[in-house]
């Protein structure tokens, strides 16, 4: 049963912050609802989560209507974030579905994003994902790229997003250490630019997913991605 997961993870995550010397309210959970229906969306919002992260737009798409009322809820709504690698051509219909995009990887998207945010009207919450990892599948902005100083001096000039901090995924089927590593970096990271581009926001460390999210809190993340620790094995998508 989803609640039984959710009481699970949530002692696994106390757990966690406990043994990091933190409080439990310095980490966010989202729940990481890809490849699962509109349903187990609403069944994990009865349940008191509010934060979800979905990987695809034509996917999320096809459900956004039937959790549409429980994003409207003025009081306390569902806020579904883009967790996955964004196309530019993709700007507009993500602006229009999303409440956040965390997978900014540079200046064109960021310039696509804040267009398409202006034309909707709204102030786009966004995550720079950074790659840590070798890994050629892995997606993201490399920190020491000339591509993330343009990136990092353009976005103070679009009106239309605001910065909130850092998002990474640590490499799989590498020794603790080695994952312990890539978080610490993201943090490291956060630490220089924030120094050094002051007129922007690192607040959020996303990094930490159902594997690793233990080591992540130890290393700082304020926000972990959970998905089938807490919904179960996945379909496909």
């Amino acid at each position: 049963m989803l609640s039984e997961s959710l009481e699970r993870l949530e002692e696994a995550i106390a757990a966690a912050c406990r043994a990091a010397g933190r409080g439990r309210a310095e980490v966010e959970l989202m729940a990481v609802s890809k490849t699962y229906p509109a349903a187990t969306l609403a069944e994990a919002e009865a349940l008191g989560l509010r934060l979800f992260g979905e990987n695809r737009v034509q996917e999320f798409a096809a459900k956004a209507q039937a959790i549409e009322a429980l994003r409207s809820c003025v009081a306390d709504p569902v806020r579904v974030h883009l967790i996955g690698h964004l196309q530019s051509n993709k700007a507009q219909r993500a602006v229009e579905l999303f409440d956040g995009i965390d997978s900014l990887d540079s200046r064109r998207l960021a310039e696509r994003l804040n267009e398409a945010a202006g034309k909707c009207g709204k102030r786009l919450p966004v995550l720079i994902e950074v790659k840590l990892s070798t890994e050629e599948t892995k997606a993201g902005l490399d920190p020491a790229s000339a591509e993330a100083g343009e990136l990092l001096e353009r976005l103070p000039e679009l009106e239309h997003l605001e910065l909130c901090g850092l998002m990474t995924i640590a490499p799989l089927g590498v020794t603790e250490d080695e994952t312990r590593a890539c978080f610490g970096s993201l943090r490291g990271w956060r630490e220089r630019w924030t120094a050094s581009y002051p007129r922007l926001r690192f607040d959020v460390l996303s990094m930490g997913m159902s594997g690793d999210f233990r080591l992540a809190i130890q290393e700082g993340a304020t926000r972990i991605r959970v998905g089938s620790a807490l919904f179960g094995a996945r379909g496909t998508a």
